[in-house]
C-alpha cells in the first residue's frame, strides 16, 4: 500500500534507485520540496519522457530514440568489428576513449547461472542473427571483441561466446586484463580501457 505523506512517498521512489540509501533519498526528496514548482515538473517530464521516447537500436540493442542508433548509423565505423559489452554504460566509457571505431553490441546483462540467468535471458539471439545476416549497408563481420568486465559473470558470459561464436569463422577476442578483476567498466579509467582494447588476446 502506498503511503499517504507524499515526502514519504517520495523519499520510498528515491531509495528504489542503485546506490541510494534513506539518507540520501532524504535528503534528495527535501531538495525537490525547496525547489520552484517547475524544476520538479521539469524533473518528473524529463523522467517520462525517457520511458516513452527510449527503446533498443533494431542493429546492436543500445539505448536510443532511433530506431537505429546513431553509432550504427554513422558511415565511417568498421562494420568489421563488433564489439560485446554488457550495458549501455559500458559502450559510452568505450566511446570515451575514442580508440575505438567499429560498432557494438550490447547484451543488457550477463550470463549468470547462480541468477538463474541464462542465454536466452540476454541480447544473445540478437548479436548471433546480425552476424549471420548482417543488416544491409554492414560488412561481413570478421571480428568479435568481447568486452564484458572481468568479473565471474564477465568470465562465464566470454566463455559462452567463445564457444558459440568460433565455429562462425570469426576471430573471438577479449579485451586484456588491464582492467582489474571485479571491476566495471563504466568507472575503468579512458587511458586504460584504452590500452586494454589494444592489447586484447584472440580467445
Amino acid at each position: 500500500m502506498k503511503p499517504r505523506d507524499p515526502i514519504t512517498r517520495l523519499v520510498n521512489a528515491f531509495r528504489k534507485l542503485p546506490g541510494i540509501g534513506e539518507r540520501t533519498a532524504t535528503r534528495l526528496a527535501f531538495f525537490v520540496l525547496n525547489e520552484s514548482e517547475e524544476m520538479a515538473r521539469e524533473l518528473a517530464e524529463a523522467l517520462v519522457e525517457v520511458k516513452e521516447r527510449v527503446g533498443l537500436c533494431q542493429v546492436c540493442c543500445n539505448l536510443t530514440e532511433a530506431d537505429v542508433c546513431e553509432i550504427c548509423r554513422e558511415r565511417r565505423r568498421d562494420t568489421t568489428t563488433i564489439c560485446v559489452v554488457e550495458r549501455t554504460q559500458d559502450l559510452r566509457a568505450i566511446e570515451r576513449t575514442g580508440d575505438f571505431r567499429g560498432l557494438y553490441h550490447v547484451l543488457h546483462g550477463l550470463i549468470s547461472p547462480l541468477d538463474g540467468v541464462g542465454p536466452d535471458d540476454i541480447r544473445l539471439r540478437e548479436l548471433l542473427t546480425r552476424l549471420q545476416t548482417p543488416p544491409e549497408g554492414m560488412e561481413e563481420p570478421e571480428e568479435v571483441i568481447v568486452a564484458c568486465s572481468p568479473s565471474v559473470d564477465g568470465e562465464a558470459t566470454a566463455l559462452y561466446l567463445q564457444r558459440l561464436l568460433k565455429p562462425l569463422g570469426l576471430k573471438v577476442s577479449r579485451i586484456a586484463s588491464g582492467v582489474p578483476i571485479g571491476g566495471e567498466l563504466e568507472y575503468t579509467d579512458r587511458v586504460t580501457l584504452s590500452r586494454a582494447l589494444s592489447q586484447r588476446r584472440e580467445m
